[in-house]
C-alpha cells in the first residue's frame, strides 16, 4: 500500500512542476523558425533586440516593432505592412524554454485563433 501511495505522490509532484520558462534568455539574439506551409517545410530567420525584430523569409526582409507585455509575451507590429492582414499586430507568448530553443504561441491580437511553433537560438 505504501508503494502505491508513494508512486501516486511522485506522479502528482512531477505533473505539477510548471514548464521551464527562462524567457529573458530569448529576448534578444538571432533565431530560426521552421514551419510547414502548403506541405513544404520553410525556414525563417530573424534577429531581435529589445524594440525591433528583422525577419528574412524566402529572401524577403521585413521589420516589426516589439512591445514587451511581460518577460514572456510581446506584441509585434509590422513597420511596413503591404496589406490589411499585416496591419494587425501579432501577440507572441513564450510557453516553454530550453537551453537553445523556445516553444511559443502566436496569433493576431484580438483573435482566438492561435498557432504554435518552436524557435532555435543561433549561436
Amino acid at each position: 500500500m505504501k508503494l502505491i501511495y508513494n508512486t501516486i505522490l511522485a506522479f502528482v509532484l512531477i505533473a505539477c512542476n510548471p514548464p521551464q520558462r527562462n524567457c529573458t534568455d530569448f529576448k534578444t539574439g538571432s533565431f530560426e523558425f521552421t514551419a510547414e506551409i502548403n506541405g513544404e517545410s520553410t525556414t525563417t530567420s530573424f534577429f531581435r533586440n529589445d524594440t525591433l525584430e528583422v525577419e528574412n523569409f524566402n529572401g524577403k526582409i521585413d521589420s516589426s516593432s516589439i512591445k514587451w507585455v511581460n518577460d514572456c509575451e510581446y506584441i509585434l507590429k509590422n513597420l511596413y505592412p503591404v496589406n490589411t492582414a499585416e496591419e494587425t499586430p501579432l501577440l507572441i507568448k513564450i510557453l516553454t524554454t530550453s537551453e537553445d530553443r523556445y516553444t511559443f504561441e502566436y496569433g493576431q491580437v484580438g483573435s482566438a485563433q492561435k498557432a504554435r511553433g518552436t524557435a532555435v537560438k543561433i549561436k
